[in-house]
Parts: C-alpha cells; sequence; structure tokens
C-alpha cells in the first residue's frame, strides 16, 4: 500500500465490521480458493492517494484462476484479456479513435492515476459476487466518501449497478460523475457501448488544467 493511504486504512482496519470482515475473510482462505490472492487484495492502495484523478468503480473480482489482480477489470500479462476488458478497449477505440495493441494490464492507468477499485475486492473460485454483503461495501463505501472530501476534482466512473449505488456519496458540484452499465457482455449492449465515458473524463480533467489519461 502506498504511504499515502495508511492514515485512513488503519483507521478503517481497526472498525467493528472490518474486524468481523477479517474473521470472515481468514476462514474463507483457510478452506476455500479465493481471488486475488492475499497479497494482492489492496493493490488498488498502491496508487498514490494525492495523484488520484479518475476512480473507476467495477463489481468484483475476476473468479477464474490466473485473472484478478487487485486492480479492477485489470489482469496479469500473461492471462487471456477477459471479455469484460475486450468491451472496454473497444469502447475505448469507438470514443477516442485510437487503435492500440493493447494487453490485460491497466497498471499504466494506475500510474496516470486512476484507482481501480471494485466495490468488493475478494471473491470465491467460480462464484461471482459471492463475498458480496460481508463488509467490503461498506469498505469501499468509506474509501469513495473519502475521497469524495479530500479531492478537488475527480472523475468518478460507475459501471454497473454495485458501483452506480454508490453514486449518492459523492458531490456531482465539484466532482464529474459517470455511470453506465457495466462492460460485461450481458450488459454491455445496454448502455456500456457509446457511453464516451473516456472523451468524457479526459475532457473534464483538461477543463481543470490536470493531464489527460493515455487510454
Amino acid at each position: 500500500m502506498h504511504e499515502s493511504w495508511k492514515p485512513f486504512l488503519k483507521n478503517e482496519f481497526e472498525k467493528p465490521y472490518f474486524k468481523e470482515l477479517s474473521k470472515f475473510l481468514h476462514s474463507e482462505y483457510e478452506n476455500k480458493t479465493i481471488f486475488p490472492k492475499k497479497s494482492l487484495v489492496f493493490s488498488a492502495f498502491t496508487t498514490d492517494l494525492n495523484q488520484v484523478k479518475v476512480v473507476i468503480l467495477g463489481q468484483d473480482p475476476y473468479h477464474t484462476p490466473g485473472a484478478a489482480e487487485g486492480l479492477a477489470f485489470s489482469v496479469p500479462n500473461t492471462a487471456p484479456i477477459p471479455p469484460s476488458l475486450i468491451n472496454i478497449y473497444k469502447e475505448i477505440d469507438s470514443d477516442l479513435q485510437t487503435f492500440k495493441k493493447r494487453t490485460g494490464s491497466l497498471k499504466d492507468w494506475q500510474k496516470q492515476g486512476v484507482l481501480l477499485l471494485n466495490t468488493v475486492l475478494t471473491v470465491e473460485a467460480h462464484k461471482a459476487g459471492s463475498h458480496r454483503g460481508k463488509g467490503w461495501e461498506t469498505f469501499t463505501t468509506e474509501v469513495i466518501k473519502y475521497l469524495n472530501e479530500q479531492h478537488g476534482h475527480l472523475v468518478f466512473v460507475l459501471w454497473g449497478r454495485d458501483a452506480r449505488n454508490k453514486k449518492v456519496l459523492i458531490n456531482n458540484t465539484k466532482h464529474l460523475i459517470l455511470e453506465s452499465p457495466h462492460p460485461s457482455p450481458l450488459s454491455a449492449y445496454a448502455g456500456f457501448f457509446g457511453n464516451h465515458h473516456f472523451s468524457k473524463t479526459n475532457d473534464f480533467l483538461r477543463s481543470h488544467n490536470l493531464p489527460e489519461i493515455d487510454w
């Protein structure tokens, strides 16, 4: 974790809800196959808090082996690009007309100040949504509230119902909120494609004299 997050995280880790979540996770990791591996659960928080410009909020980690690496939608370069990420790349190409050869890793976005966060940070193998309702939603609510208060002009990109439920936490008079269905093949054609979130993000950043993201 980056030093800039430590005061916030220390405070959350001491709260009763997080202690209960920790007990649950200890048991899950002991007895089941859980993704991502323990050392990667908080990978999103290696992003420097002071450099965050964009928050992309997803659902929960990929639940197949070798995919989840603690950053929403990102996979290691050695892994096949998942369908949701393929659809994200399709929308980038359509929106920005920049056709690149890409891998599954989004760490370059992270380096530019994109916080890649899921609403739930762990999942049981092959069981999407299996760690919902265990405490992670409370944790990520606190993260969003903290970002909303600490920063001046952020772009919050909310994809899918779980992410969109966090909209009420965000002050839309100082931050830009972009929302749409999830990029999953199950919902991408219901409004993800054509959302122009990538150009809208850069337009907002540019209007506040902030560096654009090289998507």
